[in-house]
């Protein structure tokens, strides 16, 4: 019988005069994990840090039934250490200003997990981090009894959560499925939902076609044919009124009907954009930016050594490896010149920065994003209502965006500006599901060429058709996505030869162990050992 945990009743939350909660009931028993989403700034963290006790609501109870860990989206990195209990390691040894984000989120993990709680909350706990610390997360999360976690990774939600929860409008919507159980109910939800308008406007228009008919019939009744004598005119004012009369009455309901008619909203559409690329001057070179032999280290620390790759022209590129393994550096050499990095002539480079560096925070939306605009301000408003910033949004000041619509104008900055070929640096960070398909479909749709670092394997696999491996300070180019690359890893493993190795190793490994029994036949040990090294070596 499951036991519950957490129980949240009557909630409502207030920022100023906007409601950003407003909920009845909500209870979390052991064995719930629970996916959290919704749309940038709709309350995600606002919900955890309520059901937490971090933070009061305006009306309504939280009652707690066990111990809670809380692995935060941001949070004090001092703090972070002083809970910390790794032995042999200080504040001092461990100084969050050397630590990278991944390294950070981490180091927040293993404290929350250390406590061995009963219940997990974790808000964007695997942004910064590479391909192997998820999977590390992942796995320590799998064996987590209960848990609420808040993602932009679809695959994690997928993997990880057995319940979900979409805050819309402030109200929860509860769908007891991972991501795709949701998605596919969302999408069973459009199909009707056009079904629905599409009806309502066939209804709508047969109606008002009925009710004009049957008043201008009504209309024309009236008036008695020409040459009619007086009697005649009488007895046909008579029938005509009863008819029109009739006529009136049914035009009258046809009316009421309408009225009563329920209304169906048109399901929202994208926009279409009309950008024209070739105000870019993009460049025309098969390959636009070529690297040979390059060296760069931090102090003693070594990144690449001998590293060489080619850009081609239009491609989206994603570079590929753990953190500390020099992505983001790459793409600062590229945007610094560095001298042994050829970028073409007429390429010319954008940059997208986590930490925001080309926003105006004393502009506004619009005229942050009209700065350096080389399309016209109607593309320019239809690129920031693609990235879902529309209507009088897009006057709202810059500082006071959530870090997810940032990120959305940061990019709408870059697509809108003269740049032909974009540097991305994690530009899922902190955005929402709609958000990150929205981001998805405006790259593949992009005509220039892209380079980017994402954490995000769906969005990598939607996105990319050549990987940049960064392995043993080499960089390989690989034609492909995440999944044709560990396809084919995996493949090598398996071939023949690979097996084969393995088998003779492990024989060899066994001569070894017998060599040191005693009254084994040396001689011939040694003997089998050099045929099976010679096999070895021969594969």
């Amino acid at each position: 019988m499951p036991k519950i945990l957490l129980e949240a009743l009557n909630i409502e939350k207030y920022y100023a005069d906007k409601k950003i909660l407003s909920f009845d009931s909500l209870k979390i028993y052991s064995g719930d994990k629970i996916g959290v989403i919704g749309a940038n700034g709709s309350g995600k963290t606002t919900l955890l840090n309520i059901l937490s006790g971090e933070l009061a609501p305006d009306c309504g109870t939280i009652n707690h039934y066990c111990e809670i860990s809380y692995i935060r989206q941001f949070e004090d990195n001092k703090s972070i250490l002083e809970k910390n209990t790794l032995e042999e390691q200080s504040c001092d040894d461990i100084d969050g200003i050397t630590l990278s984000g991944g390294e950070k989120t981490k180091l927040k993990i293993e404290t929350a997990f250390y406590d061995n709680n009963m219940l997990i909350f974790a808000d964007e706990p695997t942004s910064n981090l590479d391909i192997k610390s998820v999977e590390f997360f992942c796995s320590k999360l799998e064996k987590a009894e209960s848990f609420i976690l808040i993602s932009h990774d679809r695959s994690i939600l997928d993997r990880l959560c057995n319940k979900t929860i979409e805050i819309n409008n402030g109200k929860l919507e509860f769908y007891s499925g991972n991501y795709s159980f949701y998605l596919n109910q969302r999408e069973n939800k459009k199909k009707t939902d056009q079904l629905k308008y599409e009806n309502y406007r066939e209804e709508k228009a047969r109606l008002e076609r009925t009710l004009v008919e049957k008043r201008s019939k009504a209309k024309a009744i009236r008036k008695a044919p020409a040459r009619m004598g007086n009697s005649e005119a009488r007895l046909h004012k008579g029938k005509t009124s009863e008819k029109e009369k009739k006529l009136n009455t049914a035009a009258s309901n046809i009316r009421t009907r309408l009225e009563k008619l329920e209304v169906q909203k048109k399901p929202v559409e994208h926009p279409k954009i009309k950008m024209d690329f070739s105000l870019t001057d993009p460049p025309a070179n098969k390959i636009v930016i070529h690297a040979e032999n390059l060296s760069f280290s931090y102090g003693q620390k070594a990144i690449f050594n001998g590293a060489s790759f080619d850009i081609h022209n239009g491609t989206k590129v994603a570079l590929y490896g753990e953190n500390g393994s020099g992505k983001t550096t790459l793409l600062n050499l590229i945007a610094e010149d560095n001298p042994k990095i050829n970028v073409v002539p007429k390429a010319k480079i954008g940059y997208f920065y986590q930490g925001f560096e080309n926003i105006n925070f004393d502009k506004t939306v619009l005229e942050n994003a009209m700065t350096d605009s080389i399309q016209t301000p109607a593309v320019t408003r239809t690129v920031l209502a693609r990235l879902l910033i529309a209507g009088d949004n897009v006057h709202k000041p810059a500082s006071v965006l959530s870090g997810g619509e940032r990120i959305k104008l940061s990019f709408a900055k870059l697509l809108v500006s003269d740049a032909n070929i974009l540097l991305l640096d994690e530009p899922t960070n902190y955005l929402d599901m709609l958000s990150i398909e929205t981001l998805q479909n405006l790259l593949c749709e992009y005509e220039g060429t892209a380079i980017f670092v994402s954490h995000d394997s769906e969005f990598v696999n939607a996105l990319a058709d050549k990987l940049i491996v960064f392995k043993n300070k080499k960089l390989i180019s690989f034609d492909g996505n995440i999944k044709t690359y560990e396809n084919s890893i995996s493949n090598q493993k398996n071939s023949p030869s690979v097996i084969e190795k393995t088998i003779l190793q492990m024989k060899l490994t066994e001569i070894i162990s017998k060599l040191s029994n005693a009254g084994v036949d040396k001689e011939a040990l040694e003997e089998e050992y050099a045929s099976l090294l010679k096999k070895l070596k021969s594969i």
